[in-house]
């Protein structure tokens, strides 16, 4: 077959990859080709907001990655879902959606990331989002991506942020605008009743400009010739192939996938590589370190009234929901339920929130098991800063080979102690009048579970990934040993080869990360034209004035 070359080359089409391919071909002087391993998103699995703990479980659309056994958690393997199917994990994520607090990114550009602090990325969320309401001033109005608040129709939803309230916690009308901190309403990427992901929001329209291509295939390495990214090899029914870039090579294949690829392509620790027989293109000792998750439980609660999802689980009442969103795109179909959320501080003297809470008007996990065999309701609760690290490695030079992913949870004994926090936090929070009419007894973690020992070994049996790896391509400093690519994502050590995706971030940002990535990819791609980055803004973000001497 003829050789494909474009000048620019996407790996990956999720949250980051399918806006650099939006953004890179909008002028229509550049040719763009994305690789994507994964297949189509059509089907109600994906598009139905309700169904999204499907498609995280399914093989067609989830890579099917998990930890090692993991030595604090009583050596349990925890699943890392990823996507693999266009969209990437924009399509079988929670949609949720969340920027991150302004401090994060003030960290980012104090760690070695100039030009990522808060003023600076805030134009680029501006730029991406279509907000359905938020605070104005503060939020785009014609971007692709559209956020919506949850409807909170259910009483539960408003019983959580009133309880916040009672118990003496600031309260937000949007945490995505000046005031993350404080207890509010949810906002989610969904869109006239469907999941709004990347492929809806910026893939299909940039593949309708002549000069977006999409190749399905199996990416296996960075051609590197005299230190320069000259294309990708990849592999398409059966067949190896390469797709050349005349310009550049962008990897944006996840914080799993990109370290992995680069380190096939002969970038990364050099012993490690060595170890594999693949030889060192740029030793770069950060390729696949600092990786980094948000934990979080379910803290769930039985409702003495029969108004939680409970009697929506029968088949019956599914069939229902499922007719209403087909025909409608309206009902219980049209949202992911979490619609309500917190942003909170655990102890006087931390500056901005480091605990976020998703209510859900049901007892149920997240992969649709075991639901309580009663009326219940539940926060997600989880750290947002943990200092454990963890790695991705590789077990072989075969690219098909998966990679080994520690992520070292609960290493750092901080964890322990701010995860009972938050177990005792979210009792005092349901035990607050507003839940009076409705809090029956607790299901989970069990009202005998009280002492520190109790609740740890809760924490071991029960804690669960919230899914937001990040950090194993660190951005930073050329000259810091642990980064891997510069503040304009560029590889050190190698030319025509940048790394955008949640694999950049120095320190995983507070909330869900698929907005932080969408935003990465959105800011890479004025880097990569050599664009004027847009103006700084001015603006100034809330932080409470009793963060010294109060958590509220």
């Amino acid at each position: 077959m003829t050789a494909m070359e474009a000048d620019f080359v996407i790996v990956g089409s999720g949250s980051a990859g399918a806006a650099l391919a939006y953004r890179l071909s909008e002028d229509g002087r550049n040719s763009v080709i994305v690789i994507e391993y994964g297949g189509t998103d059509f089907g109600p699995f994906i598009q139905m907001p309700a169904a999204l703990s499907f498609p995280m479980n399914m093989s067609r659309y989830d890579w099917g990655f998990s930890s090692e056994p993991e030595p604090h958690l009583g050596g349990r393997r925890l699943v890392t879902p990823r996507g693999k199917v266009l969209g990437g994990s924009s399509s079988i994520n929670g949609m949720v959606y969340v920027r991150g607090h302004a401090h994060d990114f003030d960290h980012w550009a104090d760690e070695g990331a100039a030009g990522w602090a808060y003023a600076d990325v805030l134009p680029y969320f501006k730029r991406m989002e279509t907000a359905h309401g938020g605070e104005d001033g503060w939020r785009g109005t014609d971007g692709p991506l559209h956020v919506r608040p949850g409807k909170q129709r259910n009483p539960l939803y408003k019983a959580f942020v009133e309880a916040g309230r009672q118990a003496g916690f600031e309260t937000t009308p949007d945490y995505n605008g000046s005031k993350q901190e404080g207890f509010g309403v949810m906002e989610q990427t969904i869109h006239h009743g469907r999941r709004w992901s990347v492929a809806n929001a910026y893939l299909r329209p940039a593949l309708k400009r002549q000069n977006v291509s999409l190749v399905n295939g199996f990416a296996r390495r960075v051609v590197i010739e005299n230190q320069r990214a000259v294309g990708v090899e990849f592999e398409a029914r059966k067949q190896i192939q390469v797709v050349k870039a005349k310009r550049e090579v962008i990897i944006a294949a996840s914080s799993i996938n990109s370290p992995k690829l680069l380190m096939l392509s002969g970038i990364g620790p050099a012993a490690h590589l060595k170890e594999h027989g693949i030889d060192v293109v740029a030793d770069r000792q950060g390729v696949g370190r600092n990786l980094q998750d948000h934990m979080e439980l379910y803290i769930q609660q039985e409702s003495i009234l029969p108004i939680t999802l409970y009697s929506k689980l029968n088949l019956f009442s599914k069939a229902l929901i499922g007719a209403e969103w087909l025909l409608f795109k309206s009902g219980l179909g049209a949202t992911n339920h979490f619609e309500s959320a917190a942003f909170v501080r655990s102890k006087p003297g931390v500056d901005y929130p480091d605990i976020q809470y998703h209510f859900l008007p049901a007892a149920i996990r997240y992969d649709g098991k075991a639901a309580a065999k009663s009326h219940g309701f539940q926060a997600h609760v989880g750290p947002m800063r943990s200092k454990s690290r963890g790695s991705v490695t590789l077990r072989s030079a075969d690219p098909r080979e998966k990679p080994a992913i520690r992520f070292n949870y609960m290493s750092h004994a901080d964890d322990w102690a701010d995860f009972r926090h938050c177990i005792r936090l979210t009792r005092e929070i349901f035990g607050q009048q507003a839940f009076d009419p409705y809090r029956g007894r607790e299901i989970s973690p069990g009202k005998d579970v009280q002492s520190d020992d109790e609740l740890d070994a809760f924490i071991r049996e029960h804690a669960e990934s919230a899914f937001h790896p990040c950090g194993t391509c660190r951005m930073g400093r050329a000259d810091d040993e642990h980064s891997v690519v510069d503040p304009e994502c560029r590889v050190i050590g190698v030319e025509g080869l940048r790394v955008a995706d949640s694999s950049i971030f120095p320190r995983i940002t507070n909330g869900n990360l698929n907005g932080p990535s969408v935003m990465t990819g959105e800011k890479a791609a004025d880097h990569i034209l050599g664009k004027q980055p847009l103006a700084p803004s001015n603006q100034e973000p809330w932080i409470n004035p009793r963060w010294r001497v109060s958590d509220r």
